[in-house]
């Protein structure tokens, strides 16, 4: 057991290297602020009781990119049991989109820099002075600051020191937690997990592993997921290692594959095709599944007699995971017993060392995204 609510079958064991121990001691010993914003004690910059008036909203709009919505999203919709509100996510520009005209709907404008083209030009679209909006940007006079001063919205400062792929344990993913109706503060785990050996020597374990396929031009890290409500925790998952370790000629290709779907598709070139990728099946226990009518189930399909689809998917995945070992493919398994705020933040918490690791390891820092930045100026030259 990961941990009381997580399952974790390893990585075929290799030789642990006694550095990322030390490697790991220093990140949690750091005066790191994405590393402080893991824990209990990290401030977000909003006051609940300030935003409580918010709270009677039903309908919500996100408008943000990458680390500004994905994070969350992955909250919402790993965790749409919970929560009571609908939330809408713009986080693509979208041409043919439609506006929602509900009066109730709070628009909530997230960019660290304010200065996102795309979320400044969705909010040009979807956001009018007469809305209730609330901005989280940088406390600088950038686009949307200036905008939201205009529109006297409420405006909540992004920290800076923490970059949007960074910052889902922050306001940026904190506030929309608190506004779907989740207690923020049953995220921040890494107080509690620092304490737990097993956790921490996973960690070390998955990254010595990933950094051993690396090592052989093993650089597709494939995700084999079972859970359709993770599939936004995955979209998450894969800018945080592809902006993170992306660099310098190396790096980490996260591919989410969601099942069973897909193995109708790929699984073919999973089994048979080229050997550089490496695999992560992801798989969420449900408890009240759709059931199957056994008096529609013909004799050859017995099988399928008294089962769940839950029952069938697991099946599946156990399935798969034995045709792998059997072709000495490479994988790792997570099995997640509850969904809650606690086992989400667990998770979150796991893949932001680890990656921050790897970065460590891999001699890059994994807090820059330098290429893209190119892009952003080309695109304005165009425009211009």
């Amino acid at each position: 057991m990961l941990t009381q609510n997580i399952k974790l079958k390893l990585f075929k064991k290799k030789k642990l290297k006694k550095n990322l121990k030390i490697k790991l001691t220093n990140l949690l010993n750091a005066e790191n602020f994405v590393i402080k914003s893991l824990r209990k004690e990290y401030k977000n910059n909003f006051n609940k009781s300030k935003i409580s008036k918010f709270k009677n909203f039903i309908h919500y709009r996100v408008i943000g990119m990458g680390g500004s919505s994905l994070g969350a999203h992955a909250i919402y919709d790993f965790l749409e049991h919970k929560i009571k509100k609908k939330f809408e996510f713009l986080d693509n520009l979208q041409p043919h989109i439609k506006k929602n005209q509900n009066k109730r709907c709070l628009n909530l404008i997230i960019s660290k820099s304010g200065n996102t083209t795309e979320t400044i030009v969705n909010t040009n679209i979807f956001v009018q002075n007469k809305n209730k909006n609330i901005f989280i940007t940088e406390n600088k006079k950038n686009y949307l600051h200036i905008l939201a001063e205009k529109f006297k919205s409420e405006i909540i400062h992004h920290n800076n020191f923490i970059g949007g792929r960074y910052s889902v344990l922050s306001e940026v993913g904190m506030l929309p937690a608190e506004l779907m109706g989740l207690d923020s503060s049953k995220f921040k785990q890494l107080n509690s997990l620092v304490k737990n050996k097993n956790y921490l020597n996973s960690l070390i374990s998955n990254v010595d592993q990933i950094l051993y396929f690396a090592k052989r031009k093993k650089f597709n890290s494939v995700i084999i997921n079972y859970d359709e409500k993770s599939t936004n925790l995955f979209n998450w998952y894969q800018q945080l290692v592809a902006e993170s370790l992306g660099k310098k000629g190396v790096g980490i290709l996260p591919i989410v594959s969601n099942m069973p779907k897909d193995n109708h598709s790929v699984m073919q070139l999973y089994l048979d095709g080229f050997k550089n990728n490496f695999f992560t099946f992801f798989y969420v226990k449900e408890k009240n599944s759709l059931k199957i009518n056994n008096s529609q189930i013909l004799q050859i399909q017995s099988y399928l007699k008294n089962k769940d689809i839950d029952h069938i998917v697991y099946a599946q995945k156990k399935a798969t995971e034995n045709v792998f070992k059997n072709k000495k493919i490479p994988f790792r398994s997570f099995e997640i017993l509850k969904r809650d705020e606690k086992t989400l933040g667990e998770l979150f918490t796991f893949f932001i060392l680890e990656t921050i690791l790897l970065g460590r390891a891999l001699k890059i820092n994994p807090f820059d995204q330098p290429a893209v930045e190119l892009i952003k100026t080309e695109t304005k030259k165009i425009l211009g």
